[in-house]
């Protein structure tokens, strides 16, 4: 397993725009596949988007496809999620986590996970 910690999440106004980042910890974040997830109130965790080892191949829930922007940078360990026009809908408890397998959307086939990173989206 690898030590995950989401940062940037905060209150942000409909329309507006928020990057979260997912720094790891250890040596083995590039041989790993990203993803973050969702939690919003009341509801069940959905899969926001996926990003695989080298970052070439990308995942969009329909949800966000053309508004949120998944990206790594390997020497830094670090995923992000730039979020563009947000919506009240994306207000929920963000997660990032990875796997050594090609990028699921099974949640259980993730090994490790941060502790969450709250996103607040006001109309």
């Amino acid at each position: 397993q690898m030590r995950l910690v989401e940062s940037g999440g905060g209150l942000v106004q409909a329309g507006g725009s928020l990057t979260l980042s997912c720094a790891a910890s250890g040596r083995f974040f590039s041989q790993c596949s990203m993803a973050w997830f969702r939690v919003p109130p009341g509801k069940e965790r959905e899969l926001v988007s996926t990003i695989n080892k080298s970052g070439s191949e990308t995942y969009y829930a329909d949800s966000v496809k053309g508004r949120f922007t998944i990206s790594r940078d390997n020497a830094k360990k670090t995923v992000y999620l730039h979020m563009v026009n947000v919506k009240p809908e994306d207000t929920a408890i963000y997660y990032c986590a990875a796997t050594y397998e090609e990028p699921t959307r099974r949640a259980h086939e993730y090994h490790s996970w941060g502790q969450g990173t709250q996103v607040t989206v006001s109309s």
